[in-house]
């Protein structure tokens, strides 16, 4: 996936994420519909903040992490959807 050029700068602790695309098949090729898709708790960062003092930031833009399934406002920038939370809401770097 390549990283998306946005025009956000997060303040303190914060970092904008591109959500992965939700599953659309099972493994075994079950094609799933819209209204069983599962929010996705993947992606790729797109914008970090500058951290907060005596606490820099670990994520860095082009990190694909996990997050919470609950995690993080949607906001919508350019057409494009994304998510905007705290670092302590990331759960991984993949």
């Amino acid at each position: 996936m390549a990283t998306s050029k946005v025009n956000i700068q997060p303040l303190a602790d914060r970092v904008v994420v591109k959500a992965n695309e939700a599953e659309t098949k099972t493994k075994s090729g079950i094609i799933i519909p819209d209204s069983a898709k599962e929010k996705p708790q993947k992606g790729q960062v797109v914008a970090v903040g500058g951290g907060k003092k005596d606490e820099p930031m670990t994520v860095k833009t082009g990190d694909t992490v996990l997050y919470g399934k609950y995690s993080g406002t949607e906001i919508n920038i350019d057409g494009e959807d994304y998510l905007i939370m705290r670092e302590s809401d990331i759960l991984a770097i993949v």
